[in-house]
């Protein structure tokens, strides 16, 4: 259902540390386990926050049992991408972003949430995520897709804005960003 494509995307020019043509967009692996660590390791608390919506110690981010969950992407349910890249500092591999999508408890209905490491934030890789799920919703036949946002994550709500989603503020300071699939054919 997915396949590993290598993307282009826009780093910041003559800055190797924010070069993002190598990056690749795949499907999270079990074996992604450690990486996932090191991944939660670089979000600042204020990352951490507006993707859960409160916070979550790096200690419980990291637990064996969590990671070993996240890292299994049960397809019937829904599925979870990695970018990925080789640091050119160290030459290892390291992961700089996740998105995910999951089936919700609506038939026809799916939800996104996309995270990505402060250093790599504001180059393209949260809006190539989310195309990369809008994509998989599609080809997977969801009708709708969804995403609740904190309205002061204002670079999500602009990368929803910015592929057409219908937003909508709530009392709570959510937003909440709804795709009509079918307005896409």
């Amino acid at each position: 259902m997915i396949a590993e494509v290598e993307n282009r995307l826009k780093g910041k020019p003559g800055d190797a540390t924010h070069d993002l043509t190598q990056v690749l967009i795949r499907p999270i692996r079990p074996e992604d386990e450690p990486l996932m660590a090191r991944f939660h390791a670089t979000l600042s608390e204020r990352s951490v926050y507006l993707r859960y919506f409160h916070m979550l110690p790096l200690e419980t981010r990291i637990a064996h049992e969590r990671l070993t969950r996240i890292c299994f992407s049960d397809h019937d349910h829904g599925v979870a991408l990695v970018a990925e890249r080789r640091n050119p500092a160290t030459g290892e591999r390291e992961i700089l972003g996740v998105g995910r999508l999951v089936k919700a408890d609506q038939a026809n209905e799916a939800e996104f949430a996309v995270l990505i490491s402060d250093e790599f934030q504001g180059h393209g890789l949260g809006m190539e995520l989310v195309k990369r799920l809008l994509e998989i919703a599609r080809s997977a036949g969801f009708g709708r897709l969804t995403a609740d946002i904190l309205g002061e994550n204002r670079q999500m709500v602009e990368i929803c804005r910015h592929l057409g989603f219908q937003l909508r503020y709530d009392g709570d300071g959510v937003v909440k960003a709804d795709l009509e699939m079918r307005a896409l054919a």
